[in-house]
């Protein structure tokens, strides 16, 4: 394979040392394509609950489906890239979330609507692990923290510019324009990816397709407990608790037995045998242990918030789309800022420092919420918001390294796709939680957001879900204070 010109010696042959760099900004491009696809929906929102005059809840699932599909398909990454390479799954993802762009915005039914938001999800999950292990096996460890930050400033202003745009298309052409927006950045990440993603696997080696076959029976396990726990959530809202209980215990079941089946495949592995699809062994790393706990608590107050900000500013304050998207431009610039900065930062400090750092402005953000009131200004929004992104910040480009620094080589891959589930379960979850307790605390009093009316009612249903958020955000203070990291040897890709 070191002959073939697409495999990474021959890439690296032709490009030398600058060709990391190439894929990391290759990859990239295709991130920015996924996380657009994740976040900028929320805007548009309550114009498709209008057009398809459904209620808050199911439109929800815009969001929510998107959300499962991608937090599944994370944990089959290391098992794609050993079979296929980086190559053709990573261009399979682009061509998925073309196609979802394209039959999204064209379609007149509601469930082809989520068909397109699943496809676009199963391809932002397998996608979004890989960045992160490209940079724990082809950058030293002193250059570890200065790729994060350029990564993650890249693709953070893809979400920073996504909704200022967005905003003003939903305003003009209505929501279906949103989905053609992923479409240009994918079809550019097609074309760089003909030119510097390796065909090869994770470790250079040729990518196997008569390799060990994947663990379907653990996949559907973890997909069935997970749609499980988002409907038993969502089941909460309704006049059945029964039905509630009935789908979040089958889900904490479904899970048990999940993680038994996984341990049972590690154990009795031998060589050409099926290997689990999720490797237990990371959670063996006390580092990796504590970042991962972090992730999915910071995952469900960065969904949450990320559902529920446009929202309240929308439905709560009363602002229009097109504003609200200019509005948050500025704090999307600070972010990706702040992530370069940072980024340098991790690699002369610790992690968990700046994670702990990170989550304090994070909560401090939420917690303070109920002091914006529209008849004061709104100037007391934008400092709390730009405050949140500042934390969110410190905390992106620390949270993988801090996590992963000191894993096994081989263990990378799994421990990235592993770190990536944790925390999109805990979004997944956020996203619902956000949406149960809103619908709560206006139930309680007396008002909908479908319907105008009551405005200082809703205002204090939303104060009371930041409130919330602030709470579950402070939690992971404790385990980021406890994530350690060892040196990490020089690992190629």
């Amino acid at each position: 394979m070191s002959h073939d010109p697409h495999s990474l010696q021959g890439l690296k042959a032709r490009y030398g040392e600058r060709h990391r760099w190439l894929l990391l900004y290759t990859l990239m491009l295709g991130s920015m394509a996924a996380v657009m696809s994740s976040t900028i929906m929320n805007v548009a929102i309550p114009d498709m609950s209008h057009h398809f005059t459904i209620g808050q809840s199911r439109v929800q699932w815009v969001t929510s489906g998107f959300m499962v599909s991608m937090t599944v398909s994370m944990l089959t990454t290391p098992w794609l890239l050993a079979r296929y390479g980086y190559r053709r799954v990573y261009e399979a993802c682009m061509w998925l979330l073309v196609g979802g762009g394209v039959v999204g915005g064209l379609a007149n039914d509601f469930t082809l609507v989520m068909a397109a938001r699943v496809a676009e999800g199963l391809a932002a999950g397998v996608v979004q692990p890989i960045p992160a292990i490209i940079i724990l096996r082809a950058f030293d460890s002193n250059e570890q923290g200065r790729a994060s930050g350029l990564f993650g400033m890249g693709v953070v202003l893809a979400p920073a510019i996504g909704p200022s745009i967005g905003g003003v298309l939903v305003d003009v052409l209505g929501w279906r324009s949103i989905f053609f927006m992923v479409v240009p950045l994918a079809l550019l990440a097609l074309w760089l990816s003909r030119r510097y993603v390796p065909t090869t696997a994770p470790g250079g080696v040729a990518a196997n397709a008569d390799s060990q076959g994947l663990d379907w029976a653990g996949l559907t396990l973890v997909s069935v407990s997970t749609l499980m726990l988002l409907n038993g959530l969502v089941q909460l809202r309704g006049d059945d608790d029964n039905v509630a209980i009935t789908l979040l215990a089958l889900a904490a079941v479904g899970m048990a037995v999940f993680v038994a089946w996984q341990w049972r495949l590690l154990k009795a592995r031998h060589p050409g045998a099926r290997g689990p699809l999720m490797n237990l062994r990371v959670f063996a790393h006390r580092s990796f242990a504590m970042g991962a706990l972090v992730a999915f608590i910071y995952g469900t107050a960065l969904f949450g918030s990320t559902y529920l900000l446009p929202v309240y500013m929308q439905l709560g304050l009363g602002l229009s789309p097109s504003y609200i998207g200019a509005a948050l431009l500025p704090s999307g610039i600070l972010l990706a800022l702040t992530i370069a900065v940072v980024g340098r930062l991790s690699d002369r400090y610790r992690p968990a420092v700046l994670v702990c750092l990170g989550l304090a402005m994070l909560a401090l953000s939420f917690a303070l919420m109920p002091m914006v009131h529209p008849a004061s200004g709104l100037a007391l929004l934008w400092a709390w918001v730009m405050l949140g992104r500042l934390g969110l910040g410190f905390i992106l480009p620390s949270l993988n390294l801090g996590s992963m620094r000191g894993m096994p080589r081989e263990l990378i891959p799994q421990a990235s796709s592993v770190i990536g589930f944790v925390r999109m379960l805990g979004g997944a979850a956020g996203v619902s939680v956000c949406a149960i307790v809103l619908e709560w605390r206006l139930s309680v009093a007396g008002v909908s957001l479908l319907k105008a009316g009551q405005p200082a009612a809703s205002l204090q249903a939303f104060n009371e879900t930041f409130l919330c958020l602030a709470a579950v955000t402070a939690l992971a203070l404790v385990a980021g204070w406890r994530m350690t990291e060892k040196p990490l040897s020089h690992p190629k890709a």
